[in-house]
């Protein structure tokens, strides 16, 4: 065989295609190809209707040496995948008996006897010829059909927690075998945050082109600007050798703002980095209603640094909890950069914390005001040694996004006070 494969994904389902259920499937499935070294060159979705399904599947095998399918092996009336694909590779539905068997057992396993319904039964009908895939955690087996001249469809179950195992287990490591793939693709990503998509780009924009194995792409989402290093080799440590020396000339380039690597959060490396000083934390939050302390105490090993935080969503709970002075409020308004200063100082000097970080705005979708529109936040930071910083924000989207975005910033502005801190140390 040639060592490489190519695929397509197509998620099967009315509902998927319609929007009503969130198609998670595909992603999941590009994502493990794409680590064992098989090349993803689309990926669809079409309704539960045989003959648009076989539409779709004789077209992606004249480009693909495979398709990769999720859903429709139900035993209900609108499972139709299996009569499509036999459809589209040119042989019957027969009976598999070890199926029958499978399944029967698995109903036993419900507490279900006696015979197997027509429905029940009409799972097991699968293309001749088929390599049956077995579902341990299903009634639905899943199975690769595959055409006279060697290209194939790999059928899986809609439902997450059977196909995931199935494809593990069985179907990657059958096309592995099948067309004799030796290097998988391995990533290590860097976590950036404050960072413009643009100016990242500007900054690596020559090793980006100069490179082909490993390769490096950016990723933008909420704030943060992914940068990942891919590398395709024969096992981990050969990949790591590859990727070491990329990720080490991306540091220089990009400096200060990566905060992390693979699956750190910001939150977790801002606990890493206040424990490591010895300092302690706390926060005030108004429009954010707490999610911002709650970001912080997800991370494993809080309790080291983080000291509490107050919600102060009311005026009068500004003033009686954090000491803001009521002529502030009165003079400048909830929303305001003296407002979140004094909220800071506030957590600082109530919670015996070095640090304390505070968010107040207006997330909508009403509430504005001349002056002050929706999406207005202000995020501070103070300490107890007197430092402040304060950050104007305009954000987009709904209630949700302003909220979410808020205490991505406020995390943003500590990162950077830490920054300069370290900085000014060294």
């Amino acid at each position: 065989m040639s060592g490489t494969a190519s695929v397509e994904i197509v998620a099967i389902g009315t509902e998927i295609l319609l929007g009503h259920l969130l198609d998670t499937n595909s992603a999941h499935v590009a994502r493990a190809l794409a680590d064992a070294g098989i090349d993803v060159y689309a990926k669809h979705a079409v309704g539960d209707n045989a003959a648009r399904l076989e539409a779709m599947l004789r077209g992606a095998l004249e480009r693909a040496d495979g398709v990769i399918t999720t859903g429709g092996l139900g035993p209900t009336v609108d499972d139709l995948t299996k009569e499509a694909v036999a459809a589209a590779v040119g042989v019957p539905l027969v009976l598999d008996e070890p199926s029958i068997a499978a399944i029967e057992e698995r109903l036993r396993s419900f507490g279900r006897t006696g015979p197997l319904t027509p429905n029940n039964r009409r799972q097991a009908m699968l293309p001749a010829g088929c390599v049956v895939l077995p579902n341990p955690y299903g009634t639905a087996p899943g199975f690769v059909a595959v055409r006279a001249d060697g290209r194939f469809v790999a059928c899986m179950p809609g439902v997450p927690r059977e196909m995931k195992p199935m494809l593990a287990d069985r179907l990657i490591p059958w096309i592995v075998r099948t067309y004799g793939i030796g290097d998988a693709i391995f990533t290590r990503t860097l976590h950036t945050v404050g960072i413009s998509e643009s100016l990242l780009d500007t900054q690596i924009e020559t090793l980006f082109r100069s490179l082909e194995n490993p390769k490096i792409a950016m990723l933008a989402h909420e704030g943060k600007v992914d940068v990942k290093i891919m590398a395709k080799a024969r096992d981990r440590a050969a990949a790591d050798a590859a990727i070491a020396p990329v990720e080490a000339e991306l540091r220089e380039r990009i400096g200060r703002g990566i905060f992390g690597v693979d699956d750190e959060t910001l939150e977790g490396a801002l606990v890493r980095r206040l424990t490591a000083a010895g300092a302690t934390f706390a926060t005030a939050e108004s429009l954010t209603g707490g999610s911002l302390a709650d970001a912080i105490v997800r991370v494993p090993g809080a309790s080291a640094t983080f000291r509490g935080g107050i919600v102060a969503y009311d005026n009068a709970i500004k003033t009686s909890l954090l000491g803001v002075d009521a002529s502030i409020l009165r003079d400048h308004g909830a929303v305001s950069e003296e407002t979140a200063l004094a909220m800071a100082r506030g957590a600082c000097a109530r919670l015996g914390a070095d640090v304390a970080l505070a968010t107040t705005g207006i997330a909508g979708p009403g509430g504005a005001t001349p002056g002050k529109p929706v999406g207005l936040v202000y995020v501070a930071l103070a300490t107890a040694a007197g430092e402040t910083d304060v950050r104007r924000l305009t954000l987009p989207g709904s209630r949700d996004d302003v909220r979410r975005r808020s205490t991505l910033g406020a995390l943003d502005l500590l990162w950077r006070f830490l920054d300069r801190a370290e900085a000014t140390v060294s």
